[in-house]
This record gives C-alpha cells, structure tokens and sequence, in this order.
C-alpha cells in the first residue's frame, strides 16, 4: 500500500521549469516536499525519495499526513483488549 500512496502521491506533483535551464516540482498538500533537477526525471526520481523521507519523519513523530485517493496511511492506535 505504501509504494501506491507514493504513486498516487506523485501523480499530484506540479512540475515547473525554471529560468536556469532546471526542473522544480513539489506535491500540493505535502507541506516541505520539493526536489529540483536538471531532467525532469531526475527531478521526479528526488522528489519520490523526499516523499519517502517525509513519510518516515511524519510516521515516526506520529503527525497526521493526507489521505491519497482514500489511502490513509496514518498510524492508528489500536485499543488493547
């Protein structure tokens, strides 16, 4: 399910060529992932490993992150029986 929350995740980035002959790209509503590369696939390849990099520091400080194309991959508290 991971590996698809990326993807769903990665089809929302927003690609924009810059001035300087380079690619930036960032994901709307994923607060600090960027990446920037001369191709635009070396762009996307750093932005998927920014992502995943985010998702282990949100996992990790348990903060909330966005639901992708109903992907909820929040870690939730299971109640002890």
């Amino acid at each position: 399910m991971l590996v698809e929350y990326i993807q769903a995740a990665v089809e929302n980035a927003e690609y924009k060529w810059l001035e300087d002959g380079s690619w930036f790209a960032e994901i709307p509503g994923f607060e600090g992932v960027w990446a920037n590369g001369k191709k635009v696939e070396e762009c996307r390849k750093e932005l998927i490993e920014a992502l995943e990099e985010w998702i282990i520091l949100k996992a990790k400080d348990n903060d909330p992150m966005p639901v992708v194309k109903g992907m909820d991959i929040n870690i939730k508290e299971v109640a002890a029986t």
